[in-house]
């Protein structure tokens, strides 16, 4: 237990303090950004970002991967705020936390596995877009400084490492910048032009909305919606990480600490979040693999609200834009280029069919789960071609059956049978030696093919009927028993 314990907390604690740092100055226009999404006040978004990154560091299931408000979560309830107000956006972050607790005691996060990599390649790439394309808007009505800012930041954090890795270079370059814009007084927006920060910490109180049926109505619908939209993010960004740092994880008790930090975080004024995969990747670049970094982006960015107040707000956008374009670098998976040449037409067209969806919506829960319906309509597709060869044995005709006989391939399997060429026959076998039965499609095509050669007066045999398919024949082929 201890070796554990000290494994994720205490075993690299300079590089997760550093990298925490990193990512708490990262998670300031963030946070901001998304609460402006949400309609919701600033600090909304900050509280948010403080509790659940502090809270997930000890209950989450994923050493150093960050969660906080995030943009996936704040689009979801947009309307909400929008009718109801802010008391109603806690209300359901706290519901959709239960949620969140029950699909990870119910075990929901096993189906990540059922995650083709062509829809996780293309859930990458599509966030690095979406990360790139999140920091334009940033240029509006800027100057050459901005620019010139952003250049320098990038070519810091290119070629910083090569001196040494000791300080994460993204920290080197936010740190030279915000000097620069201090010092030379330099006509560039900073964060305190995105909105105003005060220096007060989160307080509990519950939210001021009436307990009753017709609340739950209200808020059910974005509550469930933010559950599974916030597990998805965050058990994709977890596996990501797993990746990154080949290492594995607990998916059950991330999806359990997901739940628990969006309680906490509602009950302290806080918008609901999930994992980040662009502060993740952040976190995990600049060197943070432990507890203690999500812990020290969490604490330290609450640091930053209470006691340096004044200088969070001087912190250039400049810096951080070249942050974040560095944090899309990294993150698009650019042998997914060398993918779309080798692999198959139907993962190509899976993975860019997930990066379309979740760029044109901005929504990467639709994108994923449009790349997993494909992937599952195309799986379907190519597993459901059978071959029946057809011989004469006397007076007995045989087709022999090889393949899966389900949904998806009953039409192809009843086309085969020809009654007309049968017609002079005493009798026809179904081999089913090299087929399989998987559902109840399968046993009504048996029984349209059965019934269709006994109203003309032809006998009828099924044989080599594995153990289950047998089973599956006897319990639902009831006219043909």
């Amino acid at each position: 237990m201890f070796s554990q314990w000290r494994k994720e907390w205490v075993l690299q604690p300079k590089a997760d303090i550093l990298s925490g740092i990193v990512v708490a100055l990262a998670l300031v226009p963030e946070a901001i950004a998304f609460s402006l999404i949400a309609g919701v006040n600033p600090m909304v978004g900050l509280y948010a970002s403080v509790i659940i990154a502090i809270v997930i560091s000890i209950a989450g299931g994923r050493p150093g991967m960050i969660s906080a408000a995030t943009g996936a979560m704040a689009l979801v309830v947009v309307q909400l705020v929008k009718d109801h107000g802010v008391d109603y956006l806690l209300a359901a972050g706290i519901l959709a936390g239960v949620f969140q607790i029950v699909l990870g005691v119910l075990g929901v996060a096993k189906l990540l596995r059922f995650i083709p990599r062509a829809v996780m390649v293309g859930f990458v790439n599509a966030l690095a877009i979406l990360i790139f394309s999140a920091q334009l808007p940033q240029f509006a009505g800027q100057n050459w400084i901005m620019y010139a800012m952003v250049a320098a930041s990038l070519a810091i954090i290119l070629i910083f490492p090569r001196f040494t890795k000791v300080i994460p270079a993204p920290l080197v370059a936010i740190t030279i910048m915000t000097v620069l814009t201090v010092v030379l007084s330099l006509d560039t927006r900073v964060i305190g032009d995105m909105g105003q920060i005060s220096a007060s910490l989160p307080s509990f109180f519950l939210p001021n909305v009436p307990f009753s049926l017709e609340t739950l109505q209200i808020i059910f619908p974005y509550a469930l919606s933010l559950a599974f939209v916030g597990l998805i993010e965050s058990l994709l960004t977890a596996r990501i990480v797993d990746e990154m740092t080949d290492t594995t994880s607990n998916k059950a008790t991330e999806s359990r600490g997901q739940g628990i930090a969006n309680i906490i975080a509602g009950f302290f004024g806080g918008m609901p979040g999930c994992a980040m995969i662009g502060q993740s990747v952040i976190n995990v670049t600049s060197g943070g693999r432990g507890r203690l970094s999500t812990f020290t982006a969490g604490a330290f960015l609450m640091l930053l609200m209470v006691t340096m107040n004044d200088l969070l707000m001087t912190i250039p956008m400049g810096a951080l834009v070249g942050v974040m374009f560095f944090v899309s670098y990294a993150t698009f998976d650019w042998g997914s280029f060398k993918m779309l040449k080798d692999s198959p037409k139907s993962d190509s067209a899976v993975m860019l069919a997930t990066v379309l969806v979740t760029v044109l919506t901005d929504d990467l829960s639709m994108g994923v789960l449009v790349g997993i319906l494909l992937a599952a309509i195309l799986f379907a597709s190519k597993i459901s071609r059978i071959d029946i060869k057809r011989r004469e044995e006397g007076t007995t005709v045989v087709y022999a059956i090889n393949g899966p006989i389900f949904f998806a391939s009953t039409t192809a399997f009843v086309e085969r049978f020809d009654l007309t060429a049968d017609a002079s026959f005493k009798q026809v076998t179904l081999d089913f030696t090299a087929a399989h039965l998987f559902d109840d499609s399968a046993t009504e095509a048996i029984e349209t093919v059965v019934l269709k050669y006994q109203a003309a007066g032809i006998k009828t045999e099924l044989v080599s009927l594995n153990e289950e398919s047998q089973a599956l024949v006897d319990r639902l082929a009831r006219r043909i028993a």
